[in-house]
């Protein structure tokens, strides 16, 4: 069994059992925000759900997620569930601290002018540029105001590399919730460069990507960054440095170009300011577009919607990766013709049908038994004494019948486990055909011991009130008879008087009367015995239905209400979202929104 993944401190995370969550989301005391408190005393609530203070739609996926992983971790592999579980961690770790900053971190290539960009926006040289590469070694922060230690500290910016920028007066006051972290090169040739690149973006509100007009088509960075972070285009700037290297059409023909490589990359580039990622060009060395990425910043973090639309992108791509464990190709489940085709299979297994016609063929076996003529009985009696003592193979009862029952039995619940898991998930088809197994381990024994208690309905048959009336007048038959030729004896003898006539026709009555009789009551006992042989296979035919029902059915129901239920978690997490507010809206001529592209910033 794998690790469950701990914190720092080596308490389990996300993924320590839902009931377990959830006492202690209710008795574990919340730490004050250590870079701010008074901020946090003013920004606490009552966090209701794992969502917390988020927004009503945000909440809803954050606490669908939730439970999501708290109901899956039995069934779907925790593999699958990581990602999930690190949304989850990130969203509790973000909203404990400021609420207030917006963390946008600069990204970019070696010698994309990254860093003297920082500097344009600082108003100040405090990233350190120059030829040698990399010159950026680790993550330097940039914050406007006070109260982002915590945010700085999550993503590990020591204390030495914090900065604030130069009083820029009016112009920095939409900044003053920024936190802008110069990271280092993510084509660094040393490793802890870019592993400290690839841990800053998983943690950063927005980010700003600088390249430049020879390496805005860099390969490493399409295929390992924003193909990959295609869905977080509304937290995405695309900016084009060193402009001032280029003339104006050179410029919009290398803007043009850059479009269509992010179109191919789906960051969601649009020509009617839908949302998306924002492509303008700008010169940190002359300073051309800097004021415009300045107030675009500004109007973005404004907004303060930042964080919140990274999680939800974060939950979009957690979806994204979850679907194949959750959503069925097409309709799933157990019919109600499933269930009563498994009941006759069942029924066959136990012989069912079989019992009940042993029963019918007793029945009318005992009546014309019970009301037959003794000649004919003495008949029956000798035949079966003769059958009894045969030899004929054909005679002699099959000796797999047991194995052929059990055979029936495990056919039928391989099928209605197949039918049960048709177009489910692999894990929830894993489940449901497990929970078909398990149930059917002991079925065949069940069945055994069922068929045992309800006893044989052959052996001992109820007797219908006439009877014994038939039985009397078959006597009476064979009286006659005995009559008639005890007269005709005595008239050969001479003990009575010579008169053939009347003994014969006492004879022949108590002959023709006998097999009339029991004719008679042959007639009359099928309808009894065709109800009495129904009703005993109906009987064994339920108990068997119900044992299924119960060893098979149930769990594998069980199973498909599970499924439908963290189905329906899965549709809350995967949306629809609430469409995001627009950065920077306002009248013609002003800065560009987020997801303009084409009537973006243009060279003047």
């Amino acid at each position: 069994m794998a690790e469950k993944p701990t914190d720092a401190s080596g308490r389990e995370r996300w993924d320590d059992g839902l009931i377990a969550r959830r006492a202690a989301e209710r008795t574990a005391p919340e730490e004050p925000a250590p870079e701010e408190p008074a901020a946090a005393d003013a920004d606490a609530e009552d966090l209701r759900g794992f969502g917390g203070n988020y927004g009503g739609g945000l909440r809803t996926r954050l606490d669908a997620l939730h439970e999501l992983v708290g109901l899956s971790r039995a069934r779907v592999e925790s593999t699958a569930l990581a990602e999930a579980g690190r949304v989850l961690d990130e969203a509790a770790a973000r909203q404990r601290l400021s609420s207030r900053h917006t963390v946008v971190a600069l990204a970019g290539a070696t010698g994309s002018g990254k860093s003297t960009l920082f500097n344009a926006l600082a108003g100040v040289a405090v990233s350190e540029t120059g030829l040698r590469r990399p010159t950026t070694s680790a993550p330097l922060a940039l914050t406007w105001s006070e109260g982002a230690a915590g945010l700085l500290d999550r993503l590990g910016v020591p204390g030495r590399l914090r900065r604030r920028p130069l009083a820029g007066g009016a112009a920095d006051a939409g900044l003053q919730s920024l936190v802008l972290i110069d990271l280092p090169d993510h084509d660094s040739a040393v490793t802890a460069h870019r592993d400290q690149v690839d841990r800053a973006l998983g943690l950063v509100d927005a980010v700003i990507w600088v390249v430049d007009p020879e390496k805005y088509a860099d390969a490493a960075l399409h295929e390992r960054y924003l193909r990959p972070l295609a869905g977080h285009a509304e937290v995405t700037f695309v900016v084009l440095n060193q402009v001032d290297r280029l003339g104006a059409e050179a410029a919009e023909l290398v803007l043009d170009d850059l479009r269509r490589l992010l179109d191919e990359d789906g960051m969601a580039l649009g020509e009617h300011g839908e949302p998306g990622a924002t492509v303008l060009p700008v010169s940190a060395l002359t300073g051309e577009g800097v004021p415009e990425l300045r107030e675009l910043l500004a109007r973005f973090v404004q907004e303060r919607t930042a964080p919140e639309r990274r999680l939800a992108a974060d939950i979009d791509a957690a979806a994204a990766k979850l679907r194949p464990a959750y959503v069925a190709d097409g309709r799933s489940g157990l019919g109600e013709r499933s269930r009563e085709e498994f009941a006759g299979r069942l029924a066959v297994a136990v012989g069912a049908q079989a019992a009940g016609e042993a029963a019918e063929r007793v029945w009318r076996r005992g009546a014309i038994r019970a009301c037959g003529s003794p000649w004919l009985r003495l008949h029956r009696w000798y035949e079966r004494k003769r059958a009894h003592g045969s030899t004929d193979p054909r005679l002699t009862a099959p000796a797999e019948d047991e194995l052929t029952a059990r055979q029936r039995v495990e056919q039928a619940v391989r099928i209605v486990a197949d039918e049960a898991s048709r177009g489910l998930p692999a894990p929830w088809a894993h489940a449901v055909r497990e929970a078909a197994t398990r149930g059917a381990e002991g079925l065949p024994e069940a069945l055994d011991e069922l068929t045992v208690t309800l006893g044989d309905p052959a052996a001992r048959p109820p007797r219908p009130a006439w009877w014994p009336a038939a039985v009397l007048v078959q006597v009476l038959m064979t009286l006659l008879q005995l009559l008639g030729a005890l007269w005709l004896v005595g008239q050969i003898v001479g003990v009575v008087e010579p008169g053939l006539l009347p003994p014969v026709l006492v004879m022949l009555g108590g002959i023709a009367g006998g097999p009339l009789v029991e004719w008679a009551c042959e007639s009359a006992v099928k309808g009894p015995a065709r109800r009495y042989g129904q009703e005993a296979e109906r009987k064994l035919a339920e108990a068997a239905a119900a044992c299924g029902r119960a060893r098979v059915l149930d769990p594998v129901s069980a199973e498909l209400l599970r499924y439908r239920e963290v189905r329906e978690q899965y549709a809350r997490v995967a949306g629809p979202r609430p469409s995001p507010r627009i950065v920077g809206a306002g009248p013609r001529g002003s800065v560009p929104r987020l997801g303009a592209t084409r009537a973006g910033v243009r060279l003047r």
